[in-house]
């Protein structure tokens, strides 16, 4: 925040001073400014269209209640699609829906949730216990919502699916799939990603160029209520050590997480970087739920239901 600076454009006190742009704006200006950065990202990527109707994954968390505000805010056909994943540590799914129907509520927005355990028969916590992985417990919580995200886009006919990733994430996730050469997760890694089958459709991040503190300050200015807590599993993961690496250079020198992300992105752009992503075009239906899937047989998400990767059937459990 920057109480002794003045706005840029109507020279009120500012309320966000962004060193990267060295821009200082007031509580009034700045929505519209975050909204015409958002703007200009989704026309740049080609991401969606004003008549394309958009499916929005919101958490709850102040980047997906931010984007969705965005989304609505431009005019865009937005709709939300919340998760509930059955994370019962102080209350957290409980608590992170209640902010997301409250959200809609108060703009009259559309939203619909899916409820892991009553859809599927166990949380995504019982799901990690019973396949002995609570210490990858995100490795499952992404499986699952990517699955649930794709089949709701399909049957409810959606051009896109938008998720509240800001820079800070990108960066992070850079970094890490780059100190491990991660060729397949670097060829996904852009701000859109084109529908590869007829039942998949677009994949975006329209906040992929804005900073965290720009989103949290959005959601600030903008009397957005959010759940503050993180996520019960992602205490200790690796991107958060990421992020503080970058928060450290960015005090150093502003600008150098933008810098980072969108020099990539260019390099992709341009074929001076080019990445191929093992068996990306062998798409066919899962033989179980139809999705598209590059495994031979049952896809991950049935495989980890029904078995056929080596361990127990999920099934079986119930």
């Amino acid at each position: 925040m920057a109480s002794r600076m003045r706005c840029r454009k109507c020279g009120q006190p500012a309320a966000i001073n962004m060193r990267r742009h060295r821009l200082a704006l007031c509580g009034n200006c700045y929505p519209d400014w975050f909204r015409a950065q958002v703007q200009r990202t989704i026309r740049h990527y080609q991401m969606c269209g004003q008549d394309d109707r958009i499916l929005v994954a919101v958490s709850g968390g102040k980047d997906s209640l931010t984007l969705w505000d965005v989304l609505l805010h431009l005019g865009y056909k937005a709709e939300g699609l919340y998760i509930q994943l059955g994370i019962l540590d102080n209350d957290y799914s409980i608590e992170s829906e209640k902010h997301v129907a409250a959200f809609a509520g108060a703009r009259g927005a559309s939203f619909q949730v899916v409820n892991v355990k009553e859809t599927y028969g166990l949380s995504i916590p019982e799901m990690a216990r019973h396949r002995r992985r609570m210490a990858k417990a995100c490795s499952v919580c992404g499986l699952v919502k990517r699955h649930i995200m794709n089949r709701v886009a399909c049957e409810g006919g959606y051009a896109a699916i938008t998720t509240g990733h800001n820079l800070d994430d990108e960066a992070a996730v850079l970094m890490q799939n780059t100190l491990h050469w991660e060729p397949g997760y670097l060829a996904r890694q852009l701000p859109a990603l084109p529908s590869a089958h007829p039942r998949l459709a677009r994949k975006a991040k329209p906040l992929c160029m804005m900073y965290e503190r720009e989103c949290a300050a959005y959601a600030l200015v903008q009397g957005i209520d959010y759940i503050y807590d993180e996520c019960p599993f992602a205490v200790g993961a690796k991107t958060i050590l990421y992020k503080e690496l970058l928060n450290r250079l960015e005090r150093e020198s502003p600008g150098a997480k933008a810098q980072f992300y969108a020099q990539f992105i260019r390099a992709k752009e341009s074929g001076s970087l080019c990445f191929v992503e093992p068996g990306a075009l062998l798409l066919h239906d899962c033989e179980t739920c139809g999705q598209p899937t590059t495994a031979p047989g049952r896809c991950a998400f049935c495989r980890l239901w029904h078995g056929g990767d080596g361990s127990e059937s999920l099934g079986e459990k119930e």
